[in-house]
């Protein structure tokens, strides 16, 4: 089981490998690799830094608990039907992405982003749309 905070549901779908930190990117890629692998790992959803945030590099400002990535979290749960404490399998979730959420979604929920640009998590969005799954990551 993997405890997930809202915002990152949807940066797992963007996820191709990058990150702000080797370490952190390594700790991405093998939590994106476990659930691509086996979509029915459950994921706890939850309030506030989760075992993503774990590995952020301590020599970046830390972002983690401002109160717009929080915002960002329960926008992201409230447009998908979930909430804090729910546990479901990463396929379910998949599975309302694809039933409640297009691509230009992400301009509405993560404004401010810095990985925006690269326009990868529209991209993941079209993928598990069209019944992909999460992306390999070479």
């Amino acid at each position: 089981m993997f405890r997930l905070r809202g915002h990152h549901l949807l940066c797992l779908l963007g996820y191709r490998g990058m990150g702000y930190s080797p370490e952190y990117a390594a700790n991405m890629t093998r939590l994106h690799q476990t659930l691509r692998m086996a979509p029915e790992t459950e994921i706890l959803l939850i309030a506030g830094p989760d075992d993503l945030c774990v590995k952020f590099p301590e020599s970046q400002p830390y972002h983690c608990d401002d109160t717009n990535i929080h915002e960002r979290d329960s926008a992201v749960l409230q447009k998908l039907g979930l909430r804090v404490g729910q546990s479901l399998p990463w396929s379910e979730i998949q599975q309302l992405i694809r039933e409640n959420m297009v691509p230009r979604d992400i301009s509405i929920l993560c404004p401010t982003c810095p990985w925006r640009s690269y326009g990868v998590c529209e991209e993941g969005i079209e993928e598990i749309r069209a019944g992909k799954g999460l992306r390999i990551i070479d």
